[in-house]
């Protein structure tokens, strides 16, 4: 990992710009970065062909995953070769290509620790991107779903062992038989009045869920998720079950990560780009030359960090919602099949398959077909006269009617005629409201 502790000392300038950032922040057309760009894209990037000063922590692992031995200290790199993500997907598919051999065997070490974590109680929420194809304006011209795939999860498995073999060797060490002060990344429990909702939503589709102890949900989350792939609710009850989780957080008090069956965990191998990372680097520094200062204004730090870290996910939210309305702006009067992800008594939200944008199906416009009352139990708006129900996780069809840029807002509206043609959601016939369907112009 770059050694940038190394180039950005504590308490100067930089140090000070750094911190008050936190976190590097990642808008569609733009990226904010917490360092300056010749730090983060000259002196700390670790380009191929060129001597790079790193901190490393080096692993003896078996072919099985098991780590035998570790060691940690600061280094340098050479590297022969960079790779993007597709590059070394490409390589794992047709097991053809540069270093296909090592990458061959590190694919298959990662997954073997992938399951194990998986099998010790690591709940496996997958998650989807979207990223923007942007013209020379930088308006939004395509949206793509990023997916995460094996040569992701290969980076991802060995990122998650540094950062757990770090946090589990500050953790053993005291100062004046007190544990040292570390930015901790700790995930609690679930909350159990958070997570009676999602259980009971999770019923409605047929998902059995035990929530008699933190191990039995893990293993309830992982055998719905497993059970809901492929399935049209499968995106909305993934979203819910990530909102019923505690928020993660950076704190000195470990009590260990929740969502990845962690003990110890801390945030190690991006420095770059989250502070942090800075911070642990410097105490693990201290603590592999046997002069650690406790830092009494730790705690202080860390929340700050937690702080700065949900306004850049917050921006990045309301930016990449900014992109979606820009770009539905160019399908207004266009229909698309679409998968209801949230209702309430003013209308239902439904997200469109295709581009994963969401857009507010409105009670109102509704009238027309039916008077729709909210059955909060059971997550889903029902007709009063023809009995038709809109539930979380259904397919439906819709129109885009309006796009707001100002309140990065979309409208859309139900198409029933877009339903019976092309069969997106099978509606019993003692469902479908007596009306004739009006004919688009």
């Amino acid at each position: 990992i770059a050694d940038v502790s190394y180039y950005v000392e504590p308490e100067t300038p930089l140090d000070k710009a750094a911190y008050q950032k936190a976190t590097s922040v990642y808008l569609p057309d733009r990226v904010n970065p917490m360092l300056p760009e010749h730090i983060s894209n000259v002196l700390c990037s670790l380009r191929p062909k060129e001597d790079k000063l790193t901190f490393s922590a080096m692993f003896q692992v078996t072919p099985k995953g098991e780590v035998k031995q570790h060691w940690l200290g600061r280094t340098v790199i050479h590297s022969d070769h960079r790779f993007t993500y597709e590059d070394v997907q490409a390589i794992i598919e047709e097991k053809e290509g540069l270093y296909k051999d090592e990458i061959l065997l590190l694919n298959d070490m990662a997954q073997r620790m992938r399951k194990k974590r998986f099998n010790k109680g690591a709940i496996n929420f997958s998650s989807t991107e979207v990223r923007f194809k942007l013209d020379e304006k930088g308006d939004p011209i395509g949206i793509m779903v990023k997916e995460s795939k094996e040569s992701h999860q290969l980076i991802e498995e060995f990122m998650l062992l540094a950062n757990r073999y770090v946090a589990e060797y500050i953790s053993k060490l005291k100062v004046k038989g007190k544990a040292v002060p570390f930015p901790y990344r700790i995930h609690d429990d679930p909350d159990e009045e958070k997570l009676l909702p999602f259980v009971a939503f999770a019923k409605k589709f047929g998902h059995k869920f035990d929530s008699s102890s933190p191990d039995a949900i893990a293993a309830s989350f992982n055998q719905l998720l497993k059970d809901a792939h492929g399935r049209p609710e499968q995106h909305v009850l993934e979203q819910l079950g990530i909102r019923t989780m505690a928020k993660a957080k950076y704190t000195t008090v470990n009590v260990g990560h929740y969502g990845l069956g962690f003990q110890h965990y801390c945030h190690f191998t991006s420095p770059i780009r989250r502070y942090p990372d800075v911070i642990a680097h410097r105490i693990l520094q201290e603590a592999l030359d046997n002069h650690i200062v406790p830092d009494k204004k730790l705690e202080e730090k860390c929340k700050h960090c937690s702080d700065r870290e949900r306004a850049a996910m917050e921006a990045e939210r309301a930016a990449n919602k900014y992109k979606q309305v820009q770009y539905m702006k160019n399908y207004l009067g266009e229909e698309f099949e679409g998968v209801i992800s949230g209702v309430a008594s003013f209308g239902f939200w439904v997200e469109t398959i295709e581009h994963k944008c969401e857009g507010l199906v409105s009670v109102n416009s509704l009238l027309e077909y039916d008077e729709f009352r909210h059955a909060e139990a059971d997550y889903c708006l029902v007709g009063q006269r023809s009995g038709r129900k809109f539930r979380m996780g259904d397919k439906v069809w819709i129109k885009v009617v309006a796009a707001n840029l100002t309140k990065r807002q979309l409208d859309y509206e139900w198409v029933i005629a877009a339903e019976l043609t092309k069969e997106a959601a099978p509606i019993e016939e003692d469902e479908i409201p007596k009306h004739k369907t009006k004919k688009k112009k």
